[in-house]
């Protein structure tokens, strides 16, 4: 089920959190930033794996971390561009492989909760009105409770129903 909250997802109670990058993401933007600075091993283990699988924009990377979080990178956009070394932009194709496969996580029963952003509506560029959909499609009639974080409320905890 989902459940749209406002407040700060690094608040969150949920055992997950999804969020958008790029392959070769520097994590240097918005959630993806917060993560690192809360996570730096997170960070350097995603450029690791990078480096090593060279993934494709539609996959997603789990990293299993500090006190039972989960990480999932949702690879929704394409590696750089060659303008000024930013990601090119999200593409709803993209969107609907990474919810795929990530509610193929969430059926396998070991995650309990997560959270998501305003997935891949900031550097990767597209429309809320166009990833909700997509969010409902794949996930709105999820096993556990997803928390989709509409509003970004620093320091304020979100109210996610159990």
């Amino acid at each position: 089920m989902i459940h749209e909250v406002h407040g700060d997802i690094l608040l969150t109670e949920a055992q997950a959190i999804a969020h958008g990058v790029s392959p070769g993401d520097h994590f240097a933007h918005g959630l993806a930033l917060a993560l690192r600075e809360k996570f730096p091993v997170m960070a350097k283990d995603f450029r690791h794996y990078a480096h090593q699988c060279h993934p494709k924009p539609g996959e997603i990377w789990e990293w299993g971390g500090v006190g039972g979080v989960r990480i999932f990178c949702l690879i929704t956009q394409d590696d750089e561009t060659g303008r000024g070394g930013q990601p090119g932009p999200a593409t709803e194709a993209t969107v609907n492989h990474c919810l795929r496969r990530l509610r193929h996580e969430l059926d396998s029963g070991e995650v309990k909760s997560l959270a998501l952003p305003r997935l891949a509506t900031g550097v990767g560029g597209l429309a809320w009105e166009v990833v909700l959909p997509l969010i409902r499609k794949h996930l709105g009639d999820s096993p556990v409770p997803v928390y989709v974080y509409t509003r970004y409320e620093k320091g304020v905890a979100a109210n996610e129903p159990h």
